[in-house]
């Protein structure tokens, strides 16, 4: 980085807006459904590089929610509808759950073939993958929503599912994908401590969760191609503008930038529930922070200036040259999106290549 190495100084989390034909499309389960979402793919490729991002996503335009899509087509987990949907401060998502029904394994995976079109469109740019971290099979329902006959101990679970993932990985790198990314609110999830009140009344035991995680994150990850780089994304929620959590880094920091396998990690900096930029004195030479700065929760454009001092406070705890700007998560964590116009989209998409450019002169 800037060399042609994703991150770019300039980046994004993934999702976009879904456009009005691909919603209406979608709502009328239109036979020519995959057509459409071809076409509205293709438009949001030309759109990302025309506002000047050197990676660009399908937008996840062909998933209704970031995670369910891909857990619920590995093998030994089953999706289904449940009393209520996550809840957020304000709101729920619709309700659907998943449970673990049998050995969990990969079996190919839609989305490696959603990849290749991406990746086969995307021109000069280089094509990001997004897939759900694999805590979040765990975190979503823990031991309750693991059948106790397929695993009567925990530890089964966390290798099967790494090695399910593991595979899942190798498949990406041989469809070509050299930038994925693991979206991973959780490790976020685990410095609120409503979020640890939650996981205790359900039976859980907290103390360890994160070195459990890391090491699921790091069997997941191991082995890949060297020129793959794999970046993770921080989030404390992200639903119609709405959120899930709150608390700075400061209690993971160590082990997530120094227990975990990963190049990059995307993080979400863009406003107080954020906490500090102290936490970035633990990133080790050799990794990237790209600061989620910019809000993609509403459209109002910040200020250049703001944003400037911001990347400056960052830059007192971590070398600037392994930072970078981004928008703070995606702008449709599910298929209804974030409050904000398509337009708006696009201007904070523009904002951040352009401090890109002024602060860390070029991308």
């Amino acid at each position: 980085m800037p060399n042609g190495k994703p991150p770019f100084r300039a980046d994004h989390v993934g999702s976009l807006l879904r456009p009005v034909p691909l919603r209406e499309a979608r709502a009328a389960q239109a036979p020519d459904l995959r057509a459409i979402e071809d076409r509205c793919i293709i438009e949001a490729i030309a759109a990302q590089r025309s506002v000047g991002l050197r990676a660009v996503t399908d937008g996840e335009y062909r998933r209704a929610f970031w995670h369910f899509d891909f857990l619920a087509r590995l093998g030994g987990v089953e999706m289904y509808e449940a009393d209520q949907g996550i809840q957020f401060k304000g709101g729920q998502t619709k309700a659907y759950g998943l449970k673990v029904t049998g050995p969990i394994r990969y079996q190919g995976h839609p989305f490696v073939e959603d990849f290749r079109f991406l990746a086969a469109q995307a021109g000069g740019a280089v094509a990001k993958q997004t897939i759900p971290s694999p805590s979040v099979l765990h975190f979503r329902g823990g031991r309750r929503a693991v059948d106790t006959h397929t695993y009567p101990e925990m530890d089964g679970f966390f290798a099967d599912l790494g090695a399910a993932y593991n595979a899942a990985v190798m498949d990406f790198a041989g469809a070509g994908c050299r930038y994925l990314q693991l979206d991973e609110t959780n490790i976020a999830y685990l410095c609120d401590p409503e979020q640890l009140a939650q996981l205790r009344n359900r039976g859980e035991r907290v103390e360890g969760l994160l070195e459990t995680y890391a090491r699921l994150i790091n069997a997941a990850i191991a082995g890949r191609p060297a020129d793959m780089v794999v970046s993770m994304h921080l989030c404390r929620g992200n639903f119609r503008s709405m959120h899930i959590a709150a608390g700075g880094y400061d209690p993971v920091a160590e082990v997530l930038f120094n227990g975990i396998d990963v190049d990059a990690y995307f993080m979400e900096y863009d406003d107080e529930r954020s906490g500090s930029f102290a936490p970035l004195r633990f990133l080790p030479k050799g990794k990237t922070v790209v600061l989620g700065l910019v809000t993609s929760k509403t459209g109002a454009l910040e200020s250049k200036d703001m944003l400037k001092r911001r990347i400056e406070e960052a830059a007192r705890h971590a070398p600037l040259e392994q930072l970078a700007i981004s928008p703070q998560c995606g702008f449709a964590s599910t298929e209804e999106g974030n409050l904000l116009t398509v337009e708006e989209q696009w201007a904070k998409l523009r904002l951040c290549v352009e401090l890109a450019e002024e602060v860390w002169g070029g991308l």
